[in-house]
């Protein structure tokens, strides 16, 4: 079991019943659950534990004290491919959430580095189910990072196993923006109204009836390559929640793993020295190209 955690929340509002907020805000949970987490005396209100029909008010902070509980499993490794006094870049394997969140917390890229260095924070997320590089910042070069990640100021490829005879090179544009889930409210996908996105596909190899592809990632929106390739008509091999064209399944969670998609080079400036750096991670078996492009 894990240490626990402490969930923080400012009230935006007022309610007139602390169960009612937070069965409301935080849907995650039904009412039931929450009433029996008041009742263990786990929610406090600006430091005192509080009833179920309790008045809250704007500004206020809310703390849920969780237990410690049981964590889904989690492969709980990591190769360092960078690491000096500002910059540390991992390669992550699949099936390891980069930040806390869906049951995951100790089981997680940030736990795992911040057994380095507590300062080590990464500036960027793969999903679960995505492999490869991660890059972490500490102290006043996490800023210059998180600069450079929304400036567009590196170059970002990946490797990716996709259904059918997908052609290189083109550029897959789709906009991307959130739409309708029954599971989660809202989840990005190809939509029109969406935020400008771009994906390029630079090479492509026959992989039997699929194809494995070399892209570039141009913008950073979320499950983007995943939704791009859905959008285009050829879904990631496995991909349990994006469909042809790039709706989302709605009993699938983002989270869900079975796809094949591996974050392999990196190209970007060191943000202390600002010298060119070029870094990759070795793909997996299933991910390894030949030497020539077949498409």
């Amino acid at each position: 079991m894990n240490a626990g955690f402490r969930y923080r929340d400012q009230l935006a509002r007022d309610a007139d019943s602390l169960l009612g907020y937070l069965a409301a805000g935080h849907p995650h949970s039904d009412r039931a659950a929450w009433a029996d987490r008041l009742a263990r005396g786990e929610i406090e209100v600006d430091g005192q534990v509080v009833r179920e029909d309790a008045a809250v008010r704007a500004g206020q902070e809310i703390v849920w004290r969780r237990p410690p509980w049981d964590e889904p499993p989690a492969p709980l490794h990591l190769d360092v491919i960078h690491e000096d006094e500002d910059l540390l870049v991992v390669s992550k394997p699949s099936g390891l959430p980069t930040l806390p969140g869906g049951g995951f917390l100790a089981h997680t890229l940030l736990a795992l580095v911040r057994e380095r260095d507590p300062r080590w924070s990464p500036v960027h997320r793969l999903g679960r189910g995505t492999s490869g590089l991660v890059v972490c910042g500490r102290g006043p070069a996490y800023a210059r990072l998180s600069a450079a990640f929304r400036g567009r100021d590196l170059d970002k490829r990946y490797l990716a196993l996709a259904q059918g005879a997908l052609a290189a090179p083109q550029t897959i544009d789709a906009p991307i923006g959130p739409v309708p889930h029954e599971k989660l409210g809202r989840i990005h996908a190809a939509c029109p109204g969406g935020k400008p996105s771009e994906t390029r596909v630079l090479r492509a190899w026959a992989a039997g009836p699929d194809t494995l592809a070399e892209l570039r990632l141009v913008t950073g929106r979320p499950h983007q390559i995943r939704i791009h390739l859905a959008a285009a008509g050829h879904p990631l091999v496995g991909d349990p929640l994006y469909l042809p064209g790039g709706a989302p399944r709605g009993n699938i969670l983002p989270g869900d793993c079975g796809y094949l998609l591996h974050s392999w080079r990196l190209y970007l400036p060191h943000p202390t020295n600002g010298r060119a750096l070029s870094l990759e991670a070795p793909p997996p078996p299933s991910l390894r190209a030949p030497v020539a492009p077949a498409r």
